[in-house]
């Protein structure tokens, strides 16, 4: 994995975090315990902070990015995810703020301001533009993302699945690493 410090930040990890030897994380980017970034992701707090919670796993070819502070735009847009959220691979994540039990479907981008509420899906290649809030309870498709209909119950329970599934599997690859790392002494 590379692990850059940028204008003073070097990212930061809570317990028991996987990152997967091709990542790439620079700057302000803190990612909290039990949570995994898998292969090609590129994590970039160079110009705002990133913020990724607990039992949270950013897939394969995803991208994080910020909205820099400026005159355009004086606070900037710095990227949040909260706790159990699964990143679908190759989804685009842009100066935006993501709530707790939320799946974002692949190849999905969510632009700057956009504001994702608690126990959301979005499907898969949809685009939620800059500035636009998904309420909670619902699966929101296409793009631009629209409400497709209310979450079942079977849904809801699956974002806790989600979570752990991704929590276990990212303990095998730790369990992995260790045991490589002790034959190699």
């Amino acid at each position: 994995m590379t692990i850059k410090t940028f204008r003073g930040h070097t990212p930061t990890f809570g317990e028991r975090v996987w990152v997967d030897e091709s990542a790439v994380i620079i700057g302000d980017v803190e990612i909290g315990d039990d949570s995994s970034v898998w292969p090609l992701v590129a994590i970039r707090g160079d110009m705002h902070r990133i913020r990724i919670g607990q039992r949270t796993s950013i897939q394969d070819n995803s991208c994080l990015h910020i909205t820099h502070a400026s005159t355009y735009k004086p606070e900037g847009h710095p990227l949040h995810i909260g706790d159990d959220v699964t990143v679908g691979h190759m989804a685009m994540l842009h100066g935006c703020t993501i709530g707790n039990k939320v799946l974002v479907g692949m190849g999905t981008t969510i632009l700057d301001g956009a504001v994702i509420e608690d126990e959301v899906i979005i499907g898969a290649g949809s685009l939620v533009p800059p500035g636009k809030r998904l309420e909670s309870g619902f699966l929101y498709k296409g793009s631009p993302a629209k409400p497709a209909r209310a979450l079942t119950e079977q849904e809801i329970e699956y974002f806790q699945y989600a979570g752990l599934n991704y929590v276990k599997l990212k303990d095998e690859y730790l369990a992995e690493a260790a045991a490589e790392e002790g034959q190699s002494k």
